[in-house]
């Protein structure tokens, strides 16, 4: 007889040997993507800057000096928030997903993305959030999206209880709202150089990446939500299966899901106002991790934040090598991934339908 009937400590080996590949390639990638480039530099050198500056202990082999500049100084801020905006829309379409009980539910389900991109469009166009300094963009942004949260929260309260289907209606709405305001500031202004900003900001882009506090406050928020996601998993569990069964189990699913709304919220508003709108992340890849390491979100919640990084640096360096010297947003590539993914996912919806 099976000391394991149930196949418990088989899930977590699986799960502890998925985590540690994950954890080793997201390394690799990092070194690879900090020296792919316009001038490119070997992961061994790479990883030999890294360390030099991080210790400050003289290194055994001399580089260029410029080469330790673009390492440092524009590479690496950006794979790291590439990392980190990759790992939070990955854990934010898990809770999504099991909130609103909604496969095909994403970041931009809650109108989230859309507040985000009207108040980055107004600060491009018209100087709105000028008192932010030089963090007007990411400061608008944010505010933007925690305007359409609050939006979303009050018509999806309005009725008495926080459901499923009031906030995938009640996102929705909102999303559509949000973004007719977004085309008519970009009409309104006129100014062609300042509507191209926007566009390319609308679709997704690293290139404000820097060592600076907001490059921390995102990597803060990802870790922390991340960890609150994991913590409550089993929570997660119950409110995928359904508010009956919820309630049978002692969770309040109303309760819980405004937690959740809240954390989500807050979690996509500083993603989107340190990266622009980057779609289709937060959707390919909690069925990813799903396939990997099942369904429970204890176990999916951290193989999703380690793909969805990796996922997202590997799209960016696509985005910046492809039509070289000339950058692409980041949105066309996770876009161009993404739908024949979504294709294939409402496929087999379908034939299990």
């Amino acid at each position: 007889m099976s000391s394991d009937p149930l196949g418990v400590g088989a899930r977590r080996r699986s799960t502890a040997g998925w985590l540690a590949g994950l954890s080793a390639a997201l390394v690799l990638t990092g070194l690879v993507a900090v020296g792919t480039g316009a001038v490119a530099i070997d992961p061994v050198t790479v990883a030999r800057i890294i360390a030099h500056r991080l210790t400050g202990l003289p290194s055994g082999t001399e580089w260029a000096p410029p080469h330790e500049a673009i390492v440092w100084q524009v590479r690496l801020p950006r794979v790291l928030l590439g990392m980190t905006v990759g790992a939070g829309l990955a854990i934010c379409g898990v809770a999504l997903q099991a909130m609103v009980r909604n496969v095909l539910a994403d970041p931009y389900l809650l109108g989230i993305n859309s507040g985000a991109s009207s108040g980055a469009a107004a600060a491009l166009l018209f100087g709105a959030g000028a008192g932010f300094g030089q963090y007007a963009l990411s400061g608008s942004a944010f505010a933007g999206a925690l305007a359409a949260s609050l939006l979303v929260f009050v018509i999806a309260r309005s009725g008495g209880r926080i459901t499923s289907i009031r906030l995938l209606l009640a996102g929705v709405a909102v999303g559509y709202a949000l973004y007719a305001a977004t085309s008519f500031l970009i009409f309104a202004s006129g100014s062609a150089e300042g509507s191209r900003s926007v566009m390319f900001w609308l679709l997704g882009s690293l290139g404000l990446a820097r060592w600076d506090p907001l490059l921390a406050v995102t990597a803060i928020v990802v870790i922390g939500t991340a960890l609150y996601l994991t913590v409550l998993g089993r929570r997660l569990d119950v409110l995928a299966v359904g508010d009956e069964t919820a309630h049978t189990l002692g969770v309040s699913p109303d309760r819980f899901r405004m937690r959740l709304l809240v954390i989500v919220s807050l979690a996509v508003g500083v993603l989107v106002s340190a990266s622009g709108s980057i779609g289709f992340a937060g959707l390919v890849v909690p069925h990813l991790a799903r396939r990997l390491v099942g369904a429970a979100h204890v176990r999916v919640v951290p193989v999703a934040a380690l793909l969805g990084a990796i996922l997202l640096v590997w799209a960016d360096v696509v985005a910046r090598v492809l039509l070289a010297p000339q950058e692409i947003p980041i949105g066309i590539v996770t876009s161009l991934l993404g739908a024949p993914f979504l294709l294939i996912l409402i496929r087999r919806l379908h034939a299990t339908g």
